[in-house]
């Protein structure tokens, strides 16, 4: 049965979209909307009351969110992260390795990490084409982490907006391949163990789970 005096929002969509649904627990779409508050009597409106700040509502469960529930990546959205951050954790890592001139066996490894990240097409001009492009515009004088200056910036633009959404095995993941694409030609050099801590850093690790982490992917496999 209605309350006979209640006070209930009506609502006006703005906007369409797509988002996580943290009550759905996956991707759909959602209505943005504004609404206002009315006083009703026997479900009729009656007097018009303050408005409502923005939602967002779930098409799908009506469940309703304030709008920063927009900060939840979609699935799309963190494949798309995650593809970013294996692709800079790869240039990064190769050019501390030497760039173009690094052994065949570490653009061999650099090429399935990125193939694995959904890169099916890649194959070494390919690789260096992206490079170079991360590149051009670095001063060959100005080295930093042992990657250059640009890289780095590529590192944490990449690297950093993907991390909070990420488990301890999917952080400690990415560092492993980098890890494994320095290991390809021999063990790590000075210029790899400093972009493979830049790496770490990004993550949110401290220097001596970093260290840590590349011990492990150094010890050689048991046969």
């Amino acid at each position: 049965m209605a309350h006979v005096v209640a006070v209930q929002a009506r609502w006006c969509t703005e906007l369409l979209g797509e988002f996580y649904c943290l009550a759905c627990g996956g991707d759909r779409n959602y209505r943005r909307q504004r609404g206002r508050n009315w006083l009703r009597l026997l479900g009729l409106p009656l007097l018009p009351l303050r408005r409502t700040a923005a939602t967002l509502q779930c098409t799908s469960c009506r469940h309703r969110y304030g709008m920063d529930a927009l900060a939840y990546p979609t699935s799309g959205q963190l494949l798309a992260l995650l593809r970013n951050a294996q692709h800079a954790v790869a240039l990064a890592v190769l050019a501390a390795s030497g760039g173009p001139g690094a052994a065949p066996a570490v653009k061999e490894s650099a090429i399935a990490v990125l193939r694995e990240a959904g890169y099916a097409d890649l194959d070494e001009p390919g690789l260096l084409a992206d490079l170079a492009a991360a590149t051009e515009e670095e001063d060959p004088l100005q080295d930093v982490c042992g990657c250059g200056s640009a890289l780095v910036v590529e590192l944490h633009t990449a690297i950093e907006p993907l991390a909070p959404h990420l488990l301890g095995p999917g952080l400690t993941r990415l560092l492993t391949q980098g890890a494994m694409v320095a290991l390809a030609d021999g063990p790590y050099r000075p210029a790899e163990r400093s972009v493979l801590r830049a790496i770490g850093q990004c993550l949110g690790f401290s220097r001596e789970e970093t260290d840590a982490t590349l011990a492990v992917a150094a010890r050689p496999l048991r046969p």
